[in-house]
């Protein structure tokens, strides 16, 4: 669906925060200190902040944005709104260039702060596993990080970072950052991430062997002979 750019809601404060509010609240304003909905009061004022509520229940003060990727922010909420409809419905995705420019921030840093948060906030908090049932996953671990000779002011060599990725065949990828390559942190990421049923496929490092068990099946590639 194609983006009206001229709809108040991506342009005036009060007009984002009212269609915010809207859907956040079908049912009237909900307390996230209490539960109670539809039993506050917008306080009004010249020092008080426009959207701000007090539960008559609990007598906290709230708004709309509290437990959302928007809470605390000092960026207009007109822009969240508008910075997550272009990330939503871009085809291809947006990098956080485009949004920069299509915001019209003076600062690169805050589009890349707004695209950054709003990608995370789609994670599922408990996203299903991957594989299953004749379904081939692959395990690979690599370490990142540069070497001292190649960093103008380094005098030793920088920490490596060990980076754990879990691909389905022709499906999703999930990749983790780990303390080390040893059999118990690779397993605990594998065995909560992979479906049991899956073929799994790993290099021959020795901490995959056990772990490989725990699948239907378990098949190794030698990378020093490809």
């Amino acid at each position: 669906m194609p983006i009206n750019l001229t709809d108040p809601i991506f342009n005036d404060e009060d007009a984002a925060r009212k269609h915010f509010e809207s859907i956040r609240w079908p049912d009237g304003p909900a307390c996230p200190h209490c539960g109670v909905i539809d039993q506050a009061t917008e306080l009004k004022g010249k020092s008080t902040r426009p959207g701000l509520y007090k539960c008559r229940a609990c007598e906290k003060p709230f708004s709309a944005t509290i437990g959302t990727v928007y809470e605390r922010s000092h960026i207009p909420l007109h822009k969240w709104l508008l910075a997550t409809r272009l990330l939503c419905s871009s085809e291809k995705g947006m990098s956080a260039h485009q949004l920069w420019r299509m915001l019209g921030f003076g600062s690169y840093r805050t589009a890349w702060f707004m695209a950054h948060r709003i990608r995370e906030s789609m994670t599922p908090a408990n996203p299903s596993p991957i594989g299953g049932k004749n379904k081939v996953v692959e395990s690979d671990e690599s370490l990142f990080g540069g070497k001292a000779k190649n960093r103008a002011y380094a005098k030793k060599e920088p920490k490596k970072h060990a980076i754990m990725t879990l691909v389905e065949r022709n499906g999703e990828s999930r990749s983790f950052h780990i303390a080390n390559v040893r059999a118990k942190t690779l397993r605990e990421k594998i065995v909560t991430t992979v479906s049991r049923k899956s073929h799994l496929m790993t290099d021959e490092l020795a901490s995959y062997e056990k772990v490989g068990k725990e699948f239907a099946n378990h098949g190794t590639v030698n990378h020093s002979a490809e």
